[in-house]
C-alpha cells in the first residue's frame, strides 16, 4: 500500500470503528495523529507510518473488536487478522504506551510479545509521546497531567491506575527522548 494511502486508509478504518460508538475515543485518536504530524521531522521516512499507527492505536476499544479487554492486543489482532494492515503499524498498535506493562498485569505479556514483536524503539517512543501528550478529547496536554487524568479516571487501586503509575517513569523517559530528538533537529543548520 502506498504510504499516503496508508494514512487515508487508517483514518477511514479508525473512524468507522470509533466515531459513532466512542466519539470521545475518536477525538483522542485524531489528536494523537495530530501530535504525530507535529514530530514528523524526527521520523525520517516513517512519519506516515507513525500517523497511521497513531490514529489506529485505540481501535481495540471498539465494541466490535473487544475480545480480551486489553485494547492494544484486541486492536493489533484485528489489524492483522481482519484488516490486513502493515506489519509495522500492527506492532506499534500492539505495544503503544508501555502496553507490555499492562499486559504483564493482565497475564498477557507472553501472548503479546509472542504474537507481536516490538517495533523500533524510536517509533515506540514517538507513539507513546503522541498518546501521552493528548487528552481524551484530543487536545494537547503533557504526560504528567495525562497520567494523573488516567489514574483519576480509573482509580488509583484499579489495574489501569496501578499500571499507569508503574509506567509513568518510562512514559516520561519516552517523552524526554522524543523532545531531545525534536530539539536536535531544530538545531541542525538548513
Amino acid at each position: 500500500m502506498a504510504v499516503t494511502r496508508l494514512v487515508e486508509w487508517a483514518y477511514s478504518l479508525a473512524e468507522s470503528l470509533l466515531a459513532d460508538p466512542l466519539p470521545r475515543r475518536w477525538r483522542h485518536s485524531v489528536g494523537v495523529a495530530e501530535r504525530a504530524r507535529s514530530i514528523a521531522p524526527i521520523l525520517d521516512g516513517d512519519a506516515n507510518l507513525l500517523e497511521a499507527a497513531a490514529v489506529l492505536h485505540d481501535i481495540g476499544y471498539s465494541p466490535d473488536l473487544a475480545k480480551t479487554g486489553f485494547h492494544p492486543l484486541d486492536g493489533a489482532r484485528y489489524l492483522r487478522d481482519v484488516a490486513g494492515a502493515d506489519e509495522r503499524v500492527i506492532r506499534l498498535v500492539a505495544h503503544h504506551s508501555c502496553a507490555w506493562m499492562e499486559a504483564e498485569a493482565r497475564g498477557l505479556r507472553d501472548e503479546l510479545e509472542r504474537d507481536f514483536p516490538r517495533e523500533h524503539p524510536h517509533l515506540d517512543d514517538a507513539l507513546c509521546y503522541c498518546d501521552m501528550n493528548t487528552t481524551p478529547d484530543g487536545m494537547p496536554t503533557n504526560p504528567v497531567d495525562r497520567v494523573n487524568e488516567i489514574a483519576g479516571r480509573y482509580g488509583p487501586d484499579s489495574l489501569i491506575g496501578t499500571f499507569i503509575r508503574r509506567a509513568e517513569p518510562e512514559i516520561l523517559a519516552s517523552t524526554a527522548r522524543v523532545l531531545e530528538r525534536v530539539a536536535a533537529v531544530k538545531r541542525q543548520p538548513m
